[in-house]
């Protein structure tokens, strides 16, 4: 929170763009600063979200305050018809928290977890598109191998798809409970030697699985696009990661971007959690937040 806080350097008269609002705990540090004549525009995937981050918010402008804020159903890819809803051009810095929230990973009846019991769906917006359940059963070996390597760094890719492929074939495998046992057996993992693992060996498949499902790629990559497109003279744009193919895609792009003229400046070194932090969130040890300015 503290080194999103210096990045974007939030003020008064000030528009911010929270494209990952959750339950609000960036949008409502920013709004605080926006005050008495800012506003925020927060885009959350999750419809769940809009209604607690804005409890959370009401709060933080108060009865009568003038700060504003406006919420938005929707995916960051889309930043600009967003913008164009909220009849505004241009913003002062745009934030991304990039990946699956903690309050949808312990959510069991969104199966984002090996660790929970649950269908196998993985959609960050459940009212669209096709659940992770849809995609272990359709895809080819080929594919899914090539989607668990890539998104996942993960080794035993091809052992993997192959069982996949394998087992659907007896049966559809619609569980999280069916596809850990099935990575697992293929990782030569016991359900008990995997449960205390430093990493467990289904960590990998899951998060490749759920970057595949939400397009995760795909939608970063357009973000990234428009940014500079959006951002005022001298606007911020600030972005945390928690995989290292994102992390890539960010460092490339500013970097390029600023080389293009598009930035002015941005974060070659990418800010960490300290010790403390990480201690006090264990999320945020893989946490990496880049940044960049537009000229002006």
């Amino acid at each position: 929170m503290e080194h999103v806080l210096r990045v974007l350097a939030p003020r008064s008269g000030q528009t911010i763009v929270d494209c990952t609002l959750g339950l609000g705990g960036h949008s409502a540090a920013i709004l605080e600063r926006l005050k008495p004549d800012g506003r925020l525009i927060g885009i959350d995937l999750d419809a769940d979200n809009l209604a607690s981050a804005r409890v959370v918010l009401q709060r933080v402008k108060g009865r009568e305050g003038t700060v504003r804020f406006d919420l938005f159903h929707g995916n960051f890819a889309g930043l600009m018809d967003v913008l164009a809803r909220a009849k505004v051009e241009r913003v002062d810095g745009v934030l991304a928290d990039i990946g699956v929230a903690s309050t949808q990973i312990d959510d069991q009846s969104r199966g984002f977890s090996y660790r929970r019991a649950g269908p196998l769906d993985m959609r960050m917006d459940i009212t669209r598109g096709a659940t992770a359940a849809d995609l272990v059963n359709r895809l080819s070996e080929k594919e899914l191998a090539v989607a668990i390597e890539e998104h996942g760094d993960e080794s035993d890719a091809k052992k993997i798809a192959r069982l996949i492929v394998k087992r659907r074939g007896a049966s559809p495998i619609t569980t999280t409970e069916e596809l850990t046992a099935i990575v697992c057996e293929a990782r030569d993992f016991t359900l008990e030697r995997a449960a205390h693992a430093k990493l467990h060996p289904a960590a990998r498949t899951f998060q490749a699985i759920r970057i595949l499902v939400n397009r995760e790629m795909a939608n970063l990559d357009r973000l990234l696009t428009v940014l500079p497109q959006v951002l005022k003279p001298g606007g911020m744009a600030a972005i945390i990661t928690f995989h290292s193919g994102e992390d890539r895609r960010v460092k490339h792009a500013f970097r390029d971007g600023q080389r293009a003229g598009a930035y002015s400046a941005d974060g070659r070194d990418p800010i960490v959690a300290s010790e403390e932090e990480a201690r006090a969130n264990s999320r945020a040890r893989s946490a990496k937040l880049r940044w960049a300015r537009t000229p002006g």
